[in-house]
């Protein structure tokens, strides 16, 4: 089947000139990678709503103890044991003074006469259950980022050395290494515990003696995998000392994996300090930190639940948050997750 397309006028063709300039021009603007990572972070509900919520926990943790006119460690023993009461909630029937004596339920505060309203209640020693739960959340939270900080510092400098240079420079560190995670922290604990005096000093060291090979690894894996790609290879032959290398080419292109890896490494340092507070090598009384409230409160748990409640309540807000927040920036900064 042929066409006559000499019966077709001229004018039915128009000529479209070339330009080439809007032809090489973006249409969409371009976003740098951490604007585009923040992009696909916002897309996640739930690592937003988890970094809302971290951010309010670590706000209260500040301003709770300022906000309460009772001091952490202040102790009414005739205000002892009193159910929290708040006002306008306690209308509905919660957070009403009301707690059980001899199998009744009474107003505790109108049996002792306190006129004075304790949001979270009070404990055996008649302290401040508010002003001491967000005084431990800081301290638990000051204990993890800064055993957080140390961690990364040391395992970003000993693995980027230790991936770098290879060979026996890397067998001689990562024998290091092996012993060093051979160790089970539990011992270490204890071990500094009977050298110094319990306290945030010595479970910061006790954390941090053995918590930086996790991030050590991961930042040698990731530099012997970028450390043979063709951008390094043209700045070492430019001339580039090896500091520059690591610290101008290869670190940037590890950075998301370090930050990632130090959001999981941060909920296991408030779990572990819990811990350690919680079986008593921790915090010494009267110092709070949400572990020493959480074995405060198991102990009245049938009688007192509240003084378990609120510590037990806000550590587990922080680890699901932080998790959350970790596997969002997990999404966010890997290529491979992009849509």
């Amino acid at each position: 089947m042929t066409q006559n397309y000499e019966k077709l006028p001229q004018d039915a063709f128009t000529r479209i000139p070339r330009d080439t300039q809007e032809a090489e021009k973006i249409s969409k603007p371009s976003v740098s990678f951490w604007q585009d990572a923040w992009r696909s972070l916002k897309k996640n509900r739930g690592a937003i709503i988890s970094l809302i919520l971290f951010a309010l926990i670590v706000l209260m943790s500040f301003i709770g103890p300022m906000i309460s006119p009772y001091e952490p460690n202040d102790q009414t023993i005739t205000h002892a044991n009193l159910p929290p009461k708040m006002p306008i909630i306690e209308n509905l029937g919660i957070m009403d003074g009301v707690g059980t004596l001899g199998g009744r339920e009474v107003d505790m505060y109108e049996m002792k006469n306190v006129e004075q309203n304790y949001w979270f209640g009070t404990d055996g020693l008649g302290r401040d259950m508010f002003s001491r739960v967000w005084k431990g959340t800081q301290v638990s939270l000051f204990i993890a980022f800064v055993a957080a900080a140390i961690d990364m510092l040391i395992g970003v400098i000993y693995g980027g050395i230790s991936g770098y240079f290879g060979g026996r420079v890397d067998d001689v560190m990562q024998r290091i290494v092996e012993i060093l995670t051979g160790i089970p922290n539990l011992v270490v604990v204890i071990l500094f515990i009977l050298i110094m005096d319990p306290g945030i000093l010595a479970i910061i060291i006790a954390l941090t003696i053995t918590g930086w090979t996790g991030m050590s690894r991961v930042v040698r894996g990731q530099v012997l995998k970028y450390k043979s790609q063709e951008f390094v290879l043209a700045a070492r032959t430019l001339g580039a000392s090896d500091s520059r290398i690591i610290w101008k080419h290869l670190m940037p292109n590890v950075l998301g994996v370090i930050i990632i890896n130090t959001m999981f490494t941060i909920p296991g340092a408030i779990f572990f300090e819990a811990f350690l507070s919680f079986i008593g090598l921790g915090l010494q009384a009267p110092d709070a930190s949400l572990g020493t409230l959480i074995n405060d409160g198991y102990k009245l748990i049938q009688y007192q639940p509240h003084i378990l409640l609120y510590p037990a309540l806000v550590l587990s807000l922080i680890m699901i948050a932080f998790n959350l927040i970790g596997d969002g920036l997990r999404d966010a900064l890997d290529p491979k997750m992009k849509d």
